[in-house]
């Protein structure tokens, strides 16, 4: 039986993971505006072990959100093999295997990226999650390397880099890896390591999608013919503004995509925020769509006083008034790129 990775379009468009922000809501939006696959926020093994009968949000999605991948993290196989097998019974796709973020509180855990540096401990992570599903893709999301430390704790000369990953879990029925071009001492600035991904795309038998700053469709373009990837994962380049899957795959056919009116936004903001509540009750719901609104009106006239107001929010009408006040304004924008 084929997996879903395998009857997905090329080249794939994947929203990543992040914390915070690809919730239900969002990922429904993302799905909306072209999203081949979407990823939950990350999990943490050791939370699932220790509270096996809590109810977990993040486990909680939408049939619309298919295919919907539930990603962990954590340092223990046990504990992933435990995950992996309520992930497959919740009627999740796929199952990904956090070995790329680099926030502190993941990494003083020993999660994340800090797996690269122990490739030992890495293969049976990832085999215990393979071994643990039976009819769903395991996948690993990583970035191209991590300075490892010697036993006093101090930086030593040596790295790992996902070559040796690869190379190390060969004989595992890995299906797809996401690879993010940074290494884990710049996580978010610099330009994405092309060789490096490139030489993971050549080794790795499988399906191989590239992740790192890729805010604009053109520079999904480059990101896929740099490193030759079935396709590219969007992290933070879909702040307030999810319908960039949309774009991406308008430029790639036909050279020419639209920029949204700020009467469009707002109505999508609205949407977003609607959902949000829906799912989490106002309070939570109200409190946590305040960063949301902030990006999705990011470089508006009259911004900073805007955002003043938007962070402070209570109810849906709130919100609902400021956005229009907003639309009732005089406007001028480009309605397509082009190259």
């Amino acid at each position: 039986m084929l997996s879903f990775w395998q009857t997905l379009p090329r080249p794939i468009f994947m929203l990543s993971p992040m914390a915070g922000v690809t919730d239900s809501a969002f990922r429904q939006l993302a799905k909306k505006f072209g999203a081949d696959v979407v990823y939950t926020e990350f999990i943490s093994t050791a939370g699932l072990h220790f509270s096996p009968d809590a109810p977990h949000g993040r486990l909680e999605f939408t049939e619309g959100e298919r295919p919907v991948v539930c990603q962990i993290f954590g340092s223990e196989p046990e504990f992933f093999y435990q995950a992996a097998q309520r992930i497959e019974r919740e009627g999740f796709d796929g199952v990904d295997i956090n070995f790329g973020c680099p926030a502190k509180k993941v990494v003083n855990s020993g999660g994340g990226i800090t797996m690269l540096r122990d490739l030992d401990r890495s293969y049976e992570i990832i085999q215990a999650t393979c071994e643990a599903v039976r009819n769903i893709p395991v996948s690993v999301k990583t970035r191209v390397s991590v300075g490892c430390v010697d036993d006093n704790g101090t930086k030593a000369r040596e790295r790992h880099t996902v070559l040796d990953l690869i190379d190390k879990i060969r004989d595992l029925p890995v299906e797809a890896l996401i690879l993010h071009g940074r290494p884990y001492e710049t996580p978010f600035a610099g330009e994405p390591d092309y060789e490096m991904m490139r030489r993971a795309r050549e080794a790795f038998n499988g399906i191989f999608i590239a992740n790192g700053g890729v805010s604009t469709p053109e520079y999904a373009r480059t990101m896929l013919e740099r490193t030759g990837a079935d396709g590219i994962a969007l992290a933070r380049g879909v702040y307030g503004k999810p319908w960039l899957f949309r774009q991406i795959k308008d430029f790639l056919a036909w050279n020419a995509y639209v920029e949204p009116d700020p009467a469009t936004i707002c109505q999508i903001a609205l949407e977003h925020a609607e959902e949000l509540v829906r799912l989490k009750g106002k309070e939570r719901g109200i409190r946590e769509m305040r960063k949301h609104l902030v990006w999705y009106t990011k470089g508006w006239d009259g911004a900073k006083e805007l955002r003043r107001e938007l962070v402070r929010v209570l109810t849906l009408a709130d919100i609902q008034k400021l956005l229009a006040s907003q639309t009732e304004r005089e406007w001028s924008f480009v309605p397509y790129s082009s190259s």
